[in-house]
């Protein structure tokens, strides 16, 4: 008998190469044992009188795509076995996390561009570095047989590659070859068209058509970024007026040619996840302007899959790919629904005979200090689990359900949160119809069994009506977290806080969330624990005139900011003279301000994001209706992003428990009548909205006896106000929390929300 090691790995630990690796260690130690997956992660049997070196080893040569959470050792006698082998999966319940689909490796790429090779051009090209993971798995463990791959049986070349230990394609689930795998074509109206599919995209990309690309996730369309009749038709075939496009291009180099691109961002660029990363343009870029209209940055990616890089390579330009969907409806995954339904707007479709077992949209992120701030999570980040405090592990599992906007949804139990890929605004019947998809297929693809379910208080969101329903069919706990509360305990759960933590500041700026009052919430100062929360202080209530109307048409949020500060009949008198406020005069502004006066369609709101409508109203970006949720902010950073005066505090004006906005408006009404810049005033209004979320939160914080501050909310996507918030806390001695893994904005609210419930059923558990 000997002393064995019995070692258990947690993590991102299947699917990624990592039994092969400790294969490969074993064996150059000359250690015996064995290793397996089972339903928590890699279990380890190794022979020897210390693991030490063994596991510094593994942490240090561990695959390019696995995360090693936690590590346990216990000890016990037994026989060694002759050598070291790997062995089948266990059968146990399945509680491992899924692995994101990856960018193509190096190795692969260069496979893919080498004549000499047998997969030279091959779309499909991967190995256990690289390729898809979450879109094509339909149950767990992840196995080929539970995957789209389960119809292409492989060739005798790639069956010996995927049975050898030592070869990086060992258990790699979708390898394939032009013998064996999937295959492209090209089709247009109805018709298959024979030879190079890809060569013949390509080619009516480059005449300025629209192609229909079945990618990794999701269809996308395509078209010559270059040429402005081509991105105006995109615009126009699928009812995209002013939102930015994404855009696409071969390699580094290519970025560079457009963009601004330092190391952080060329190293996210680079990254497994390769996600689309919003870039400062270059004024040389040869890029039409319809791409990204009043915006100086654009989203760039570049090829995440093999069919990517030849198709790129192919075109030799630019090209914007964005989700292949109709408007407000989720991207498409099927093949006949997509020629249908996408048939309107692309002329052909690049198409493949793999299927698409789960929706995956591209990631888009900004870069803040070299970390990222998370837009959409989607293709490469999702579903990659948010580790937790060891506190949590005991505590119940709970289904989060996340938002209607933004939507996502979360699996939390054994000490991490699993947070799903971005499903999209729940708006229409499709949208809803896909968001229970994807919720059945992930419950299903977990084996989750949870204790609790998690959903936003507002009862008309359909997240919450379905939570009910899911609860009460489950038999199992309904718990409501209010929208703002959950926002912050996402960046606490994020961090790794204890269950017992201390409570913590939360200031959320976001656009808007039912208050625990029963009121319209968006610029709010929290003090919250992981179970509960009170508010502190808020932005001034201003009245929505017209309610949901309100928040699409920046003027009405114009008009309400200025009548609460000053009363109209001031404003009208004191700057008349002022063009916005011509333009305010010539609106139904009667009607508003009756509304107003009796609470009819007029709720009172604090919203940080109607705040930033209303002022962007006033300097003439975006006064009439939003394209898109967010534009008239968006817009707003972009001017001031262009000022070259230094920033101007308007004045911070804090009346008890409110932070009010009179210095505010007066001085960018001021600055308009003596002919300030719009992009000075803008380059003002940001550094004064970010001094007067300082002095409130500084000023709460020694009231309480708080130290630290989590930043939550879609307002903190803007990095100038993310920037100087984060600043002046920092200088004030607040330890301030951000978000880097989950988005910052209703995207992350289920992680929030499981947080809170697990946190809320395991102090009732016995």
């Amino acid at each position: 008998m000997m002393r064995m090691h019995l070692i258990r790995v947690e993590g991102t630990v299947q699917g990624v190469g990592f039994r092969p690796t400790v294969w490969r260690i074993a064996n150059a130690m000359r250690l015996a044992g064995s290793v397996r997956n089972d339903g928590t992660g890699v279990v380890i049997e190794i022979f020897c009188s210390e693991p030490s070196e063994f596991l510094s080893r593994l942490r240090a040569e561990r695959p390019p795509l696995a995360r090693i959470d936690r590590i346990t050792v216990r000890e016990a006698m037994a026989q060694p076995p002759a050598g070291f082998t790997i062995r089948d999966s266990g059968t146990e319940r399945i509680s491992t996390a899924i692995a994101a689909d990856a960018a193509t490796c190096p190795e692969c790429l260069a496979e893919t561009l080498d004549p000499a090779s047998r997969r030279h051009l091959y779309p499909f090209t991967n190995c256990t570095h690289c390729g898809p993971r979450l879109s094509i798995v339909r149950h767990l463990p992840y196995d080929r047989h539970n995957t789209t791959m389960a119809a292409f049986v492989m060739c005798d070349a790639c069956r010996a590659e995927y049975e050898d230990p030592s070869d990086r394609r060992y258990h790699a689930q979708p390898i394939a070859c032009p013998a064996c795998g999937p295959h492209t074509w090209f089709e247009a109206q109805g018709q298959r068209h024979d030879g190079d599919g890809m060569a013949q995209a390509a080619g009516w990309i480059a005449d300025g058509r629209i192609v229909a690309v079945k990618g990794l996730g999701g269809f996308q369309l395509a078209c010559d970024a270059t040429q402005e009749r081509a991105v105006a038709l995109l615009r126009a075939r699928k009812n995209r007026s002013r939102k930015p496009l994404a855009l696409m291009v071969a390699d580094l180099d290519a970025a560079r040619a457009i963009a601004q691109v330092g190391e952080a961002e060329a190293a996210m660029l680079l990254s497994p996840a390769a996600p689309i990363v919003l870039l400062q343009r270059r004024d040389t870029a040869m890029i039409a302007g319809g791409v990204a209209p009043g915006f100086d940055t654009l989203g760039i990616m570049l090829p995440p899959t093999p069919l990517h890089h030849i198709l790129m390579r192919a075109v030799g330009r630019p090209i914007v790919l964005t989700s292949g969907n109709r408007s407000d409806d989720p991207q498409e995954t099927d093949d006949k629904e997509a020629l249908a339904g996408l048939a309107g707007i692309a002329d052909g479709f690049l198409l493949h005979d793999r299927e698409i077992a789960q929706r995956v949209d591209d990631s888009v992120v900004r870069l803040c200090g070299g970390q990222p701030v998370i837009l959409r999570r989607g293709r490469g980040f999702a579903p990659e689990p948010v580790l937790l405090h060891d506190s949590f592990r005991a505590a119940p599992a709970v289904l989060g359900m996340g938002g209607d906007l933004k939507g996502a949804v979360a699996l939390g139990r054994n000490g991490a949160i699993t947070l799903s890929q971005h499903l999209g605004d729940l708006a229409t019947r499709r949208a809803r119809q896909a968001y229970e998809e994807t919720l059945s297929l992930m419950l299903g693809v977990n084996d989750f069994a949870p204790a609790g379910l998690a959903a936003d208080a507002h009862p008309e969101f359909h997240s919450h009506r379905e939570g009910g329903r899911i609860a009460a069919d489950l038999g199992i706990a309904f718990e409501t977290v209010q929208h703002h509360h959950a926002h912050v305990a996402s960046a606490m759960a994020e961090a790794g806080l204890a269950l017992d933590h201390p409570p913590v500041l939360g200031l959320v700026l976001d656009g808007m969330g039912l208050g625990a009052d029963g009121t319209v919430w968006g610029g709010e100062f929290l003090t919250c624990s992981f179970a509960s929360f009170e508010r502190l202080a808020h932005f001034n209530d201003v009245s929505l005139p017209g309610g949901d109307l309100a928040a699409r048409q920046p003027w009405r949020n114009a008009f309400a900011h200025l009548d609460a500060v000053f009363g109209w009949e001031n404003v009208t008198s004191a700057f008349g003279d002022v063009v916005a406020v011509q333009r305010l005069a010539a609106k139904p502004l009667p009607a508003l301000a009756k509304m107003i006066a009796s609470g009819v369609n007029a709720p009172p709101c604090t919203s940080a994001g109607r705040l930033l409508d209303a002022c962007a109203a006033l300097l003439g970006v975006c006064f009439e209706e939003q394209d898109f949720e967010g534009e008239a902010p968006s817009l707003l950073e972009a001017l001031a992003a262009r000022s070259s005066d230094p920033p101007r505090n308007l004045g911070v004006t804090l009346k008890g428990n409110r932070v009010c906005w009179d210095a505010l408006f007066e001085g960018l009404l001021r600055g308009l009548q003596e002919g300030r810049t719009p992009a000075s005033l803008a380059r003002d209004i940001h550094e004064t909205i970010a001094q007067s979320c300082t002095e409130m939160a500084l000023k709460l914080a020694r009231e309480q006896g708080l130290s630290h501050v989590a930043l939550s909310g879609g307002c903190f996507a803007n990095l100038l106000l993310l920037r100087s918030v984060v600043r002046n806390l920092q200088d004030g001695g607040l330890t301030v929390l951000t978000q880097q893994r989950a988005p910052v904005g209703d995207g992350g609210l289920a992680l929030g929300q499981c947080a809170v419930v697990m946190a809320r059923l395991g102090s009732r558990s016995p």
